[in-house]
C-alpha cells in the first residue's frame, strides 16, 4: 500500500475486532484506536445493562469515529468499530472520506462461543442475536473487504493484510 489507508476493522460483536484491529495496525505500521473507547458513558451503561443502542445512541458514537479517522487521512490509522449497518458505514465515510473497512466474518457458534470467554467486556453474549439482526454486510460498491474469523489471530491478521494488498492492485488495475 503506497498511501497508508485508514482501516474500520468492523463487524458484530465478538468478532475479534480489538484484538485484530492491533495486529493489522502494526502489520500495516500505523496507530489503532479502540472504537468502544470513542463511546459515551451512557453507552456503555445501556449496553452493560443488555440493551442494544439505538440510532441516537450511536450517532455521536460513529462521529467521534469518524473524526479520528479524518485526523489521520494521509497517515493511516486502524480503528475498530461495528459498522454494522450502511447508514453507520456512510456516516464514517461522510466524517473520513477514503476509509476501507475490513469486515471480520464468522460462523456464529464461533462468534458466541469467543464471547462467552472473554472476560470483563461491557457487551453481554445476549445482545449478539441483536447485532446479526442489524448488520447489513459490505455492498459491492463500499471500499472493503470481508476477512473469515476461523483460525488465530496471527492467521486472521495475515489474511487481512493480504486482501487489502489484494484489494490495492485491483484499485490500481482499475485505474
Amino acid at each position: 500500500m503506497n498511501t497508508p489507508h485508514v482501516v474500520v476493522v468492523m463487524g458484530v460483536a465478538g468478532t475479534g475486532k480489538t484484538t485484530i484491529g492491533p495486529l493489522l495496525a502494526e502489520r500495516l505500521g500505523v496507530p489503532y484506536a479502540e472504537g468502544d473507547d470513542f463511546h459515551p458513558p451512557a453507552n456503555i451503561a445501556k449496553m452493560s445493562a443488555g440493551t442494544p443502542l439505538d440510532d441516537g445512541d450511536r450517532w455521536p458514537w460513529l462521529d467521534a469515529i469518524g473524526a479520528w479517522a479524518h485526523s489521520r487521512a494521509g497517515l493511516g490509522g486502524v480503528v475498530s468499530s461495528s459498522a454494522l449497518k450502511r447508514s453507520y458505514r456512510d456516516r464514517l465515510r461522510a466524517s473520513g472520506p477514503g476509509v476501507i473497512f475490513v469486515h471480520l466474518t464468522g460462523d456464529r457458534s464461533l462468534i458466541e462461543e469467543r464471547m462467552a470467554e472473554r472476560k470483563g467486556h461491557f457487551m453481554p453474549t445476549a445482545l449478539l442475536d441483536s447485532q446479526f439482526a442489524t448488520l447489513q454486510p459490505l455492498q459491492a460498491d463500499e471500499a472493503g473487504i470481508a476477512v473469515d474469523v476461523a483460525g488465530t489471530p496471527e492467521e486472521i491478521a495475515d489474511r487481512a493484510c493480504e486482501a487489502l494488498a489484494a484489494y490495492d492492485r485491483g484499485r490500481a488495475e482499475a485505474s
